[in-house]
């Protein structure tokens, strides 16, 4: 996009949460995705983050004694301070992005546990959510997009008794509403345990659905 005389790339990240990445039906779609929209928006940048390759620090009681003695401002440590760096420097880092698109198979009907990790690192007040008393919680992160992109073994379609053990969608989509981004579109690759031809169908569809939805992101 074009700001004044300055041309603005538009950053998209793409965080990968399949640990097989290669055999992955949801980063295949993703990236599926992301050719459709970078053919149509060829000026985009797109940085994958795979999360399986990352080095997260522990969200383990150093860091939340760590968190407290920083925000309250108590006599923090050095080393405290540098602890919480590691958690301020992936939050702004996930911050830094317009556009997010998340690839994630379905655990255990939830998300994988790689990703709830990393959405505890980087989930921090003040980077990207606020709280106060007048208001309440505040997202910090308006303006933004997401395309969240599932993959699963069964099919959770609305409607039917089977989306009661979906925890996968309505986790992302709170979690993401939680920081402010209300700007979500969804692909779904379901079933992916199934007959040959049924896992094609829906992995055909999931491609089409990726074609159809990439000019709206």
């Amino acid at each position: 996009m074009r700001e004044g005389h300055k041309i603005v790339t538009t950053r998209i990240l793409h965080i990968e949460a399949s640990p097989s990445a290669a055999r992955s039906r949801s980063a295949e779609t993703a990236r599926h995705f992301l050719q459709q929209h970078r053919a149509l928006h060829p000026d985009v940048e797109i940085e994958t983050l795979r999360l399986w390759d990352l080095d997260l620090p522990a969200f383990d009681a150093t860091m939340i004694e760590a968190k407290f003695a920083v925000l309250r401002a108590a006599n923090a440590t050095e080393e405290q301070k540098r602890h919480w760096q590691k958690a301020v420097r992936l939050a702004r880092a996930f911050n830094a992005a317009d556009k997010y698109v998340f690839s994630l198979p379905m655990w255990n009907f939830g998300i994988p546990y790689i990703l709830k990790h990393y959405i505890d690192v980087v989930t921090l007040p003040g980077e990207n959510w606020l709280w106060t008393p007048q208001e309440g919680y505040s997202g910090l992160l308006h303006g933004k997009r997401a395309a969240l992109i599932y993959s699963s073994a069964g099919d959770y379609p609305v409607g039917l008794p089977s989306l009661d053990k979906d925890f996968q969608k309505p986790y992302m989509r709170t979690w993401l509403g939680f920081l402010g981004i209300d700007e979500i579109l969804e692909i779904t690759a379901a079933p992916t345990l199934a007959s040959p031809e049924a896992v094609s169908a829906s992995l055909a569809r999931a491609r089409n659905e990726a074609e159809r939805l990439a000019e709206r992101f």
